[in-house]
């Protein structure tokens, strides 16, 4: 699709979270070389970041944290222009029945509370300039795809979609283009969730590292960073897979 691109981040700040493995860290990677300024977003301070990112404390389930590291890139650099909603846990395969509290509570609290928290603090700064918001959701959250176990996954995905729209309604005439982006299934630590239609029914019992999974962690990043990149006059409110709008 052609649209209206960023080809030099050069002078613009990026905020990724989970940046320090998987679709993350390839995500804050691409940025980096891109010329943009990335804050890798990390729930432990051991955690390895890319190599020429700045490194930040940041558990989204946490508001305080939250706000402290908002609060820290306005201090350093005194702007945000892309925020990669990445961060996100799964666990799978019970129905609603079987389905734990306490997964529904850590998913719902990671996959959208979480990036609800990352807005409320980073919207203010990302409506200064033309700033970008991309939630890294899944297929497994479309509505046409719901059932076949993972209740907390799927509805907290689907939520995140809902906040893209919410986002692009509330802020999108101020400027903010957010869109969501599922990267497709990916050979990461998650990536044995994002199995076909097909696979779930057959009854296959994924490998836990993805290792299964069609697709490595570059193509995984690709469309996030080419979102990440829009400028001015790019769709947003939208929902994409390989660098075209999908149903939400």
């Amino acid at each position: 699709m052609d649209v209206p691109l960023h080809d030099d981040l050069g002078g613009q700040v990026a905020l990724v979270t989970g940046a320090n493995r998987g679709i993350g860290r390839e995500i804050a990677t691409n940025l980096r070389d891109l010329g943009a300024t990335v804050y890798a977003g990390v729930r432990s301070m051991s955690n390895d970041v890319p190599e020429g990112t700045e490194q930040v404390f940041v558990d989204v389930t946490q508001e305080g944290e939250v706000s402290t590291a908002i609060d820290g890139i306005y201090s350093e650099v005194g702007r945000l222009d892309i925020l990669v909603n990445n961060a996100g846990v799964g666990e799978f395969g019970d129905d609603i029945v079987k389905e734990p509290v306490e997964r529904i509570d850590r998913t719902l609290a990671t996959n959208l509370r979480g990036p609800m928290l990352v807005c409320k603090h980073a919207v203010p700064l990302l409506i200064q300039d033309g700033g970008r918001v991309v939630n890294v959701s899944s297929g497994m959250g479309a509505l046409s795809e719901m059932g076949d176990g993972s209740p907390a996954y799927r509805v907290s995905k689907a939520g995140l979609n809902g906040l893209t729209t919410y986002l692009d309604a509330q802020y999108g005439e101020k400027g903010l283009i957010a869109n969501s982006v599922c990267p497709g299934w990916v050979r990461t630590d998650m990536g044995s969730v994002e199995r076909s239609s097909t696979d779930r029914a057959s009854g296959r019992s994924p490998r836990a590292d993805g290792e299964e999974a069609d697709r490595p962690v570059e193509k995984g990043a690709e469309t996030p960073t080419w979102l990440a990149r829009f400028a001015e006059g790019a769709p947003a409110g939208k929902f994409w897979r390989d660098k075209e709008i999908i149903d939400w």
